[in-house]
């Protein structure tokens, strides 16, 4: 399992319920170190920004020592600067397996397209990244999945490149956790008449996979739009995680071109895990 986590937040209604309901779920899963760091972005609060420190210092503090309770070390971080490459350099520093960071209604992602912290995020760090997908009706706030059984059904979305290999390693870390899986390749490519050649190598492919993962899985090859097959597949099968790769470092240009694992973290209502695979 994840070992060292890192919770960035802003202290956000959102950020806060994630911290008090579903951080400690994650935590039984076995982590014994978090992170927990707030970003005083020094492009909002200029000049105040170093008035700041103290006040979100005593604020992260108190939060720390209430999660502390719940068995995990917590070291409390408060910087200066700009948030996604804080929380980046911060990730490095200590060495974390995992980043994760609570999202919200359809306002996160039209940030994304204004360069927030989620999208530069994604496309900086090479840390894997937990997306909690939560839904806000008026002022209710509600996790779309259980937290504590959010490794339990994944949905692990492959292409048989080596960034597969990544997914798969990373999937490894919360092996014990998993119930049963949904390997899922979605066939965009080919001619027609190799459709059902490419059809039988894929699930050739599951096949191996899964017996290398060790788990219970079941083994999905769907023919056409990857990120409809993905959040389709997720919802008729009962996910309660999907797993995808992130590709390169042009993650802002597949946010305007729309790239696959752009389209599931818009639109999937599920927890996302996304991998790093440069």
């Amino acid at each position: 399992m994840f070992e060292k986590i890192l919770y960035p937040t802003d202290f956000s209604d959102v950020s806060l319920h994630a911290l008090e309901h579903c951080i400690p779920e994650i935590i039984k899963r076995g982590i014994e170190e978090i992170h927990l760091l707030h970003v005083i972005d020094i492009t909002v609060a200029e000049f105040e920004a170093f008035e700041l420190e103290e006040v979100y210092r005593e604020k992260l503090e108190k939060l720390a020592r209430k999660l502390e309770k719940r068995g995990a070390d917590v070291k409390p971080v408060v910087t200066i600067g700009l948030p996604s490459m804080e929380i980046a350099e911060i990730a490095e520093k200590e060495g974390v397996d995992l980043i994760v960071i609570p999202s919200a209604g359809e306002n996160v992602w039209r940030r994304m397209f204004l360069g927030s912290t989620a999208s530069n995020l994604a496309r900086t760090t090479q840390r894997p990244i937990l997306l909690l997908k939560y839904g806000k009706e008026g002022d209710k706030i509600e996790p779309p999945t259980d937290c504590g059984r959010i490794f339990s059904r994944p949905l692990i979305a492959l292409d048989f490149s080596k960034c597969s290999v990544k997914i798969i390693k990373t999937v490894k870390e919360f092996r014990k956790d998993v119930d049963s899986a949904i390997l899922l390749h979605s066939i965009d490519y080919g001619k027609i008449e190799e459709l059902e050649h490419n059809i039988s190598v894929a699930k050739k492919n599951l096949e191996k996979t899964a017996k290398g993962l060790g788990v219970k899985a079941e083994k999905e090859v769907l023919v056409g739009s990857a990120s409809q097959a993905i959040i389709g597949m997720a919802l008729s099968k009962g996910a309660t995680l999907i797993v995808i790769g992130k590709k390169g470092r042009s993650f802002i240009r597949d946010l305007i071109l729309g790239s696959t694992a752009e389209r599931v973290i818009r639109d999937s209502k599920v927890p996302v895990l996304l991998v790093p695979c440069d």
